[in-house]
């Protein structure tokens, strides 16, 4: 059972306050009370306003608080201070500042994302009537299989990245196969800016799922800017990213699952000069009540060998990372999709 919930402030008009242990989101049409006790996260999108005080009583109660722009980039994030041990942080940095053990780390991420990617692929292939679709994205789901092969040999990160960036290179030809019959268009993978109606979608249920990885390593005691595939950089949540590598391909399952139900329609989105595609307003909200109950959807994990809901997997994730710094674990096993 999920015992708290996000909070969404969409309206450009909105601010949030904070008054007698509760936030008072003010718009024009009114005013809503939302106790805090009941929330663990704020994702702010757009042009909303909080106030410090809202903020820091969202810091003291360990609420965290994401701002996202209108396309789901993270413009930031705000937490409460980083709790765990100082010991497990130093852990994190000696695997980071280790070569071979950060390969290894980013192999093993990269490895449980291609399976997923493969397994995705595979169930699109099941989906189709065609014999000859059907055909076409199994061959892919193989292709995508040989490319983890691949990641046995390899023995600099730039190799990894190469194989992985190879192997989402097939994935995304699969991904425009699996869509092809719909009324939203897709015809490449497209981020800055995304250039059609799913890559809007992709990239802003990205964005949401990062923050949440964001919070699970957070509340865990791990920096989030530590990663080992995605490798530390300035201003980017590279852990956080590792962490949310593994969990993309049901991100794109959820999102092709809308697209093929036709769920979402081209008045959810609008083109901009320049040729950029965004979510609407009206197009966020219904795809965010959408991920909401994507994410209490029930998913088998192996290593716990029972089902879980889908929220829990990052916090999950987080946790068995650090068993693995602290020594309780020989190796860190990323999520695979059952």
């Amino acid at each position: 059972m999920r015992y708290l919930s996000t909070l969404y402030v969409r309206s450009h008009r909105a601010r949030v306050g904070h008054r007698r242990g509760s936030l008072v989101v003010s718009r024009p049409e009114g005013n809503q009370r939302i106790p805090l006790e009941g929330i663990d996260a704020i994702v702010v999108i757009g042009g909303s306003q909080m106030t410090m005080q809202a903020i820091d009583a969202c810091v003291i109660r360990g609420v965290r608080v994401a701002v996202l722009r209108r396309n789901g980039a993270i413009r930031f994030v705000v937490n409460a201070a980083t709790g765990g041990n100082v010991h497990l942080r130093m852990a994190l940095f000696q695997v980071v500042s280790d070569d071979l053990r950060a390969l290894a780390m980013a192999k093993a991420v990269v490895a449980a994302k291609l399976q997923s990617s493969a397994r995705v692929v595979g169930r699109w292939s099941r989906d189709q009537k065609d014999g000859a679709e059907r055909g076409a994205l199994a061959d892919r789901a193989d292709q995508i299989r040989s490319r983890i092969r691949r990641l046995e040999i390899a023995e600099t990160p730039d190799h990894v990245r190469g194989i992985e960036g190879d192997a989402a290179r097939i994935y995304f030809r699969a991904l425009g196969r699996a869509v092809a019959s719909a009324e939203l268009g897709f015809s490449a993978r497209t981020r800055r800016p995304p250039r059609d109606p799913i890559n809007a979608m992709l990239g802003f249920c990205y964005g949401l799922l990062v923050t949440e990885c964001i919070g699970a390593l957070e509340s865990v005691g791990l920096d989030y800017q530590m990663g080992f595939f995605h490798r530390p950089r300035a201003g980017r949540p590279s852990l956080a990213l590792d962490l949310a590598e593994e969990l993309r391909a049901m991100t794109d399952r959820f999102v092709v699952s809308l697209v093929r139900r036709r769920q979402v329609s081209e008045d959810s989105f609008q083109t901009v000069p320049g040729g950029a595609v965004y979510l609407t307003e009206d197009g966020r909200e219904s795809l965010i009540n959408a991920w909401e109950g994507h994410k209490d959807v029930e998913v088998q994990h192996r290593i716990l060998g029972r089902t879980i809901g889908r929220w829990a997997l990052p916090s999950v994730q987080a946790t068995l990372l650090a068993r693995h710094l602290r020594g309780d674990l020989p190796a860190y096993p990323p999520f695979v999709l059952a």
